[in-house]
Parts: structure tokens; sequence; C-alpha cells
């Protein structure tokens, strides 16, 4: 055979193993609103950038006359590509062929390119659009998925892993997506669950919807499975773009930095937009983007446990990792939902060397039965231990409320924060003023002639002696007592002289945190 001739049959095995399930099980992707494999890969990367490896790749099953039949790649797409110029390996599953049902070679494929984002140090984007595990290859299915958590955790914190749910994700396929760093999903497209709405009928007698069971608005709002919701496939691939703007591509670097912007003050005044009112709550996001750099701010886990704000912004160029509590949501309570969406982000900043900024305002942690019955113990100390854990620059800025736990829990001196700022509102004791005055003074208002006018006089007695932030200043807790308008330059301050600090820390193989 000539060189001419190889060549045309090398562009004719191409164009077969490209052209995935075929025409029909294409129309009926798009039927959905879905794109196909390839064309969500070129739609995520930068034009022309993507290559494509193991294009040939064919299944290994021979039972149940799976040996007769050929599956395009496997039913997976595998290459490398860049994004902003940055180079990532991506994975996509083809729902076209075979549903993109994981057997042995798909699997080895996938943990193929897992291999080389690891030797490489750069992002793994997985785009999981299956059917589950292929039934017919039986426990090497099985395998083929082990294969995949363990690398999933053996990559944690080397390097960013990202997770794209565009179709259906059940049974142990959910489970990769759990072990990546950020999750990504879109309306009506996007189902993630262990057993499916059949399997809960037939066992428990429980009707339900896919959508309702597992769709993407209960990922992203109810399970906080999802850190990422968006309403199409194209919108979805912009955040993906944007968040990878603010992390770096492994754990020994840090993420790029920009020109320094001034915030747009016009619409973010930080002086009009927080209350004189100590009740009145407000918008700690409208805080955050007052001192970020053009008041820009990417909020992750948006839908979910909304008592807690986090996300990435700059500072002077800089990426920055924000925690704040939500006086809209709760008081800025902690509880156990908000606790485990802190804690984690958290771990992320350290872990990818990414300061942290913390914004404190709230009354502590949620009271009640559902909530102690829920381990709020448990999670709440959650994120004691990350911040504690945390290694990276810590810098923290008391506005209003810091009571009790909540003090201790949101990044105090105390679990070594590097700097820490209070407003001249800031209210730190170990419980609100009321609380703290029926207790220390219950027999001086029961026993006075009009005790309620008492209980106001004592309750200001603990506010004007306890509810403010010199005391805690007195025994150095507290760094300055600052004005709001001074916050974005102490803290890109703080940032700049805790950009190289040195923590060593005990020998030991690893924690355990209170998961």
């Amino acid at each position: 055979m000539s060189l001419s001739q190889k060549s045309s049959d090398l562009k004719r095995r191409m164009r077969e193993a490209l052209r995935g399930g075929g025409e029909k099980a294409i129309e009926k992707q798009k039927a959905t609103g879905k794109l196909t494999a390839r064309e969500r890969i070129i739609a995520l990367l930068d034009p022309k950038s993507f290559h494509e490896y193991d294009l040939f790749v064919e299944h290994a099953g021979r039972d149940f006359d799976m040996s007769d039949k050929y599956l395009p790649g496997d039913g997976v797409v595998t290459g490398t590509g860049t994004i902003n110029g940055y180079p990532v390996c991506v994975f996509a599953q083809d729902f076209t062929v075979a549903g993109g049902s994981l057997g042995y070679m798909h699997a080895k494929k996938i943990t193929k390119i897992m291999d080389h984002a690891m030797k490489l140090k750069v992002p793994l984007i997985g785009i999981n659009d299956s059917g589950g595990a292929r039934i017919q290859e039986g426990v090497n299915s099985l395998a083929g998925y082990g294969e995949i958590f363990y690398r999933n955790t053996q990559a944690s914190g080397v390097i960013p892993q990202i997770s794209v749910i565009l179709g259906p994700c059940a049974g142990g396929a959910v489970y990769s997506p759990a072990l990546t760093d950020f999750v990504f999903v879109v309306d009506k497209i996007s189902k993630m669950f262990i057993t499916g709405p059949e399997v809960i009928k037939t066992v428990l007698g429980e009707e339900i919807s896919m959508e309702e069971l597992g769709g993407a608005r209960v990922q992203a709002e109810i399970t906080g499975n999802a850190h990422f919701y968006s309403e199409n496939e194209i919108e979805c691939f912009e955040q993906i773009k944007r968040l990878c703007s603010y992390i770096p591509w492994n754990n020994t670097k840090k993420a790029e930095s920009f020109p320094k912007k001034p915030p747009r003050t016009r619409q973010y005044n930080i002086e009009k937009l927080f209350p004189t009112n100590s009740r009145q709550p407000y918008d700690v996001k409208d805080i955050i983007c007052s001192i970020s750099d053009d008041s820009e701010f990417f909020e992750v886990h948006e839908l979910w446990a909304e008592n807690i704000v986090v996300g990435f912004a700059r500072m002077s160029g800089n990426t920055v990792g924000f925690v704040a509590n939500q006086p809209l949501v709760l008081a800025g309570v902690l509880d156990v939902d908000s606790s485990d969406k802190a804690a984690r982000f958290i771990r992320y900043c350290d872990a990818f060397n990414i300061p942290l900024v913390t914004l404190v305002d709230l009354p502590g942690y949620l009271p009640g039965v559902d909530q102690e019955h829920a381990g709020v113990i448990r999670h709440g100390a959650k994120v004691l231990y990350a911040y504690s854990e945390a290694t990276v620059p810590k810098i923290t800025v008391i506005t209003r409320k810091a009571y009790g736990g909540g003090y201790i829990a949101m990044c105090s001196s105390h679990l070594r924060a590097d700097f820490v700022f209070a407003w001249p509102t800031a209210e730190i004791a170990v419980m609100g003023p009321e609380g703290a005055a029926n207790i220390i003074f219950r027999n001086e208002i029961k026993g006075a002639e009009n005790p309620e006018e008492m209980r106001k006089l004592k309750v200001k007695e603990y506010k004007d002696k306890f509810a403010n932030p010199y005391v805690a200043a007195a025994y150095g807790y507290i760094d300055a007592v600052i004005e709001p308008q001074e916050t974005r330059d102490m803290v890109i301050h703080a940032l700049h002289i805790s950009a190289d600090k040195t923590i060593v820390t005990p020998s030991k193989k690893h924690g355990i945190p209170p998961f």
C-alpha cells in the first residue's frame, strides 16, 4: 500500500471515528438542547487549541454480542488544549456512542488523560454525559470507576479538577465529580443521583421525576453538590473560563496576576452600603465589591447555604478567596451547610496558595433541635479545623457582630489569622447584649420595680462595656480598629507583607478533620 493509499485509509478511519454514534444519535442529542462531545470541548477551549488522542481506541467487551459492535473511541473523547492560553487536559463522554456508558477501555482513556494531567501539572476538566457503567462488561466497568476515583483522590490539592455535568450522571459515576474541586451544572440538562426514579419507586413506592430528584437546580440549591449553575451549555463554559482566570494551574504556583484596578466607588460606596442601624441587614457581597479590584466578585456555591458567601476576587491584581457572613440570610449565622461550604472553600484556597480574606458579622452558630441533631457540632468544627490548618495569608475584618463560637470560628487571631481588623461598629462578646444581660443581671432585673426598664439599662451597660472592638483590642486580639473606607488599603497592605509568610507545622502523615 502506497503512502497516499495509507493516508486515504487514515482519513477514512478518522471520518468513521469522528461520526460518533451516527447522524440519528447526534440529531437526538441536539434535540434535547445538548452539544456533542467534541462541540463541547471546542466551545470550552481556546480556538484551534484542541488536540485529540486515542481516537482509535476500541472497546474490550466480548460478551452479549459486544464483539460484533463498533463503538467509536469507546464513547469518550480525550485530549489537551488551552484556556486563556494555559494548557489543560480534558475528556468528554459521548452520549451518542452507547449512551456514553463506561467500559474498560473507556475508563482507560480517562485514566490515561488524568495521568497526563498529573504528570504535566495542569488542570483536568471532565465533561460527564453517561448512562453509567456498561453492564455488558461487568466488573471491568466497576474496576474502571475505581481507578478513576483513586486518581481523583491522588490529584486532589495538586491540580485543579473541574467536573461538568451535561447529561445523566448516575450510580457510581457521581462519585468522581464529588471528589473533584468544582462541579458545574446546566438547567434541564444535568442530572445527578445515586439511584434513579424507577429504583426509588420500586423500593420505596415513591414517585419523583429525574428533574425533581437530581436536576441542576436541586444540586445547586438544596444538596450543594454543584458549585455553579447556568441556563445553557455556552454560559456554563464561560463560567469555567472565568474560574480558570482566578486559580493557579497547580499547587506549586500562584494564580496569574492582573493589572490593579480600583473599585467602582460610585456604585459601591462602602459608607453608604453599610447601615447605621446595627439591626438592619445588608448585602455583604456589596461590601466585597466595594473593596475588590473593579468591584468584581466571582461567587462559588451562590445558590446553596446563602447565609455564608464564598468566592474569588482580586485585590491589587492578585486573586484572593473571600469568606463572608451574609446578614441578609439568617443574620449570617453558621449552621450545618454553611460550615461545610466555608470549610471546603478554605481548604481549596489553602491547597492552591490563594490568600483568604474573611468578613465577619454573625451572632454565632444557629441554635435549635434540628441543627443539633443534624450534627452542627461536627460540621461547625470543620470551619475551626480548616482555618487553623490553613497556612496561606489570612486577613480578617470584623464589621459588626462577632459573638461566641462564631467569633472564634471566623478566622480570629486565636486560629492564627495574620491580621485582624475591626470597624468601630464591631461588637465582640461571648453573646449578644440582650442574652448576656438576662443572664448576668437576672436577679437585679427580677427584683426591680420596673423589670423591663431595668433590663434595658443593663443591656446598655453590657453593650457599653463589651459590645465594641476596644476590649478585644486592649488584649491585642484586634490588630487595628479602622474606618470602613480604610479597609481596602489595610487589607492590600496586610496581604502584601504576609505574602511570603512561613509556617512550620508539626511532622505528621495527615490530620484527621471532622469529616
